[in-house]
């Protein structure tokens, strides 16, 4: 049986982003030397190719996408680790996919981007759920507006035991005001208080590795939907 370079690069590839999912969840903290080892493998796979110099270019065109995941990271948006996921995702498994549909050095990133919706409808779908049962979510939140309420609803919910996630509230006098104050995301602090309207901290690492797998076997999300229509 001939030696598959591009089934052994994803493989690798699926095995990184695994790993890195697991300890973000446990630990939400990913040890730096799962990026120097699947570095120094994307290494090792480039002499493993028939072709080194048409690897080199692919490879290059693939890690267009790692200025873009440094300023993400700089920014706020997501940590340093999902930055270094993301380069060395691109240099490991460059354009790799097990279908014929469209990618691009984006690819794992748009669809990351999009599956993180998916916190937004679970946090209106339980806020609307709340109300139907009658329960008082916005209590103490008189003075607030009802279109900060609205944006609440979408990106957060109030929480009695809130456990990895960031709150979006702020003391103002006596009363309670919803804040929506970005947080960084190596930075920010998990919230401990209790009863208060806190925005999930999910992973981005999940994301990551779900657009992965999205690229894998549908492409580019985006593309791929809009060429359906």
């Amino acid at each position: 049986m001939p030696f598959d370079v591009n089934a052994v690069r994803i493989s690798l590839a699926i095995i990184m982003l695994s790993v890195a999912s697991y300890t973000d969840i446990k630990k939400r903290e990913i040890d730096d030397r799962i990026w120097m080892i699947f570095g120094g493998l994307s290494v090792v796979m480039l002499f493993l190719t028939s072709d080194i110099s048409h690897s080199l270019v692919t490879i290059g065109v693939s890690l267009i996408v790692a200025p873009i995941a440094l300023l993400v990271w700089r920014i706020g948006f997501f940590g340093g680790a999902d930055a270094f996921a993301l380069i060395v995702l691109a240099s490991l498994a460059p354009g790799a996919t097990l279908s014929g549909y469209q990618i691009n050095p984006f690819t794992t990133l748009i669809n990351a981007v999009l599956l993180s919706i998916i916190p937004v409808l679970v946090n209106v779908i339980r806020n609307v759920v709340s109300i139907l049962r009658h329960e008082d979510i916005f209590e103490g939140f008189e003075n607030e507006t009802q279109k900060n309420k609205i944006i609440a609803m979408f990106i957060g919910h109030r929480s009695k035991n809130p456990k990895f996630s960031f709150s979006i509230e702020k003391r103002d006098g006596n009363s309670r005001k919803l804040d929506f104050t970005l947080k960084n995301a190596d930075n920010a602090e998990f919230c401990s208080l209790s009863d208060t309207w806190v925005t999930p901290g999910v992973p981005y690492m999940i994301y990551i590795f779900g657009g992965f797998i999205v690229q894998l076997v549908f492409g580019d999300m985006i593309f791929n939907l809009m060429g359906m229509l």
